[in-house]
């Protein structure tokens, strides 16, 4: 009887210890999920023009649709996880190299997901809001950024290193921003600042307002603009800066090199002849990297506190000076390449492209 039932009853355990298997099977796999839980597919963030962005984690494929853009990558190191940019994305030399997807206000939307970008990103000036519109319905994800300051500019550095998943590399960049653009203060603080005309574009005469970047740097190299406007970038009447007489004309160079011949035709136009700093060739021009929020822009800022103040690059940081309103410009001529020169109205693509515009690309 004791052999009879013990054979009945090892089914009954076997059937027990296998359900009882089974049941507690699922309860270790949960209890090792819940000790080393996976990464989330995705981070939510909030862009610098207040989109909620959601981001695919880590970012492995990036295209930038803005200049700066592909400069602060470069800047990040990020160069290999590019895989594609603008037409115009010049700097460094290698981003010609990158794969093209055509202009920052009209990309090419089966470019950009032909080559399954995990984040495009944009600047709020330069690209229009109808393509972050686009790629949301395609679900790729943009970031954008609007940078209004020299500050903003850095800020938007460190984001981006965070957002991409290298904080480390954005620290060290800004740093080194944040101590030229210190060492230039000592220099030129104390010195009175320079009256200037920024020429974004002759035929209007189109120039900077009060509240972007360029304003902001053209105040960090030792000037105030003429122009008193809201407007970002406002078209202004050029007998009215006649009134004012600037101390210098600025103008962004997109050519080094091909410029001395196009002074002479700036001065035979109607009305530019009346202004003293055309009559005593009194011009500073700088590298188009002022026209794009990226680190570059400082080395474009310490550019122009030569031209205007060369006296103060003649003495130690700190050291007291007395200035007098009858202070020389600077000795040597300086050129530009208005390559604007007797256009019609210029489009917002046309003026970035050609570095006329310092429109935040």
């Amino acid at each position: 009887m004791k052999t009879l039932l013990a054979l009945r009853l090892r089914p009954v355990a076997c059937a027990a210890l296998g359900v009882f298997s089974c049941a507690a099977a699922p309860s270790r796999a949960q209890s090792a999920n819940h000790s080393s839980p996976e990464p989330p597919a995705f981070r939510e963030v909030v862009d610098e023009t207040g989109r909620t962005v959601r981001i695919p984690q880590p970012v492995h494929r990036i295209v930038s649709i803005a200049p700066s853009l592909t400069e602060t990558i470069y800047a990040l190191g990020l160069q290999d996880r590019l895989v594609g940019d603008t037409d115009y994305c010049d700097y460094p030399p290698d981003a010609k190299n990158k794969t093209k997807v055509g202009g920052g206000v009209n990309p090419s939307l089966e470019l950009i997901a032909s080559l399954h970008p995990d984040l495009v990103l944009a600047t709020k000036s330069f690209n229009r809001p109808e393509t972050a519109h686009a790629l949301d319905e395609l679900g790729i994800a943009s970031y954008a950024t609007d940078p209004h300051t020299v500050a903003d500019i850095m800020s938007s550095l460190r984001k981006l290193a965070e957002i991409l998943g290298v904080p480390d590399a954005g620290a060290p960049v800004v740093e080194e921003m944040q101590h030229r653009l210190t060492d230039l203060q000592q220099r030129i603080g104390s010195w009175p600042p320079k009256r200037v005309l920024f020429v974004v574009w002759t035929q209007p005469l189109i120039s900077t307002g009060q509240h972007t970047f360029l304003a902001d740097a053209i105040r960090r190299a030792g000037a105030v603009s003429i122009v008193d406007s809201s407007q970002d970038w406002p078209q202004v009447n050029l007998e009215e800066i006649a009134k004012l007489q600037p101390d210098f004309l600025v103008f962004a160079e997109s050519h080094p090199g091909e410029a001395s011949r196009e002074v002479e035709k700036l001065a035979t136009l109607p009305g530019w002849k009346i202004l003293h700093a055309i009559r005593d060739r009194r011009y500073a021009v700088i590298s188009d990297a002022v026209n794009r929020p990226a680190p570059r822009i400082v080395s474009a800022i310490e550019d122009l506190a030569h031209q205007l103040h060369p006296e103060a690059f003649e003495q130690k940081p700190g050291d007291a000076k007395e200035k007098t309103d009858k202070e020389k410009p600077s000795a040597r001529p300086h050129a530009f390449f208005p390559s604007f020169l007797n256009l019609p109205s210029p489009s917002l693509e046309h003026l970035s492209s050609t570095g006329g515009c310092a429109c935040g690309r």
